[in-house]
């Protein structure tokens, strides 16, 4: 058998054990469950961006948003759009702004939701192992190993805080990308 054969739990002994852990591991499982709820909430409302550059309408908006199968691909379309169709450089830098802030919550939301965790002989979750392949000296490898502790879980608790804030920005510049591409 290769080396890095992975090691199967002791599952029974994790579960006799879990309850104990309950809280710790609840509090990581609630901040994922927040952080995905807020970053899908604002990855919606590209729809409603998409529906003021095509000049359509919402169903419209909706049906191109989910024709597209990436969350990149719906990205480059609106810019690509602002790019064709936005003339003023201030709403321009402010739908820039808006997709650098979400970009930013997107690695730490992809981190948490596309890893493998680690946990220790008593259950509590120690470490998210990235399922992102990387290359290193030639060699393929998975993605980083890092620790999940109470600066890391302070960092998921931050990046809510700011999905919350970016969500009520974009709904602050709807109206001025509509006024926009209706001038």
């Amino acid at each position: 058998m290769p080396e890095d054969e992975p090691l199967q739990p002791d599952f029974d002994a994790l579960q006799r054990i879990a309850q104990e852990k309950a809280g710790e591991r609840n509090l990581i499982f609630a901040l994922i469950g927040n952080m995905s709820y807020c970053w899908s909430n604002n990855e919606s409302m590209f729809i409603y961006m998409l529906q003021y550059l095509m000049r359509t309408d919402e169903i419209t908006a909706t049906i191109v948003f989910g024709t597209l199968n990436t969350t990149r691909a719906r990205l480059d379309l609106v810019e690509r759009l602002a790019e064709a169709k936005l003339t003023d450089p201030e709403v321009t830098r402010q739908l820039r702004r808006i997709i650098r802030l979400f970009n930013e919550s997107t690695r730490l939301r992809n981190e948490f939701n596309h890893s493998v965790f680690k946990t220790d002989a008593e259950g509590a979750i120690t470490h998210t192992h990235s399922m992102r392949i990387q290359r290193k000296n030639g060699q393929l490898h998975l993605g980083e190993v890092k620790p999940v502790d109470q600066a890391r879980i302070a960092s998921m608790g931050a990046s809510i805080k700011k999905m919350v804030k970016l969500n009520r920005e974009i709904w602050a510049f709807l109206p001025t990308l509509k006024a926009a591409m209706q001038a």
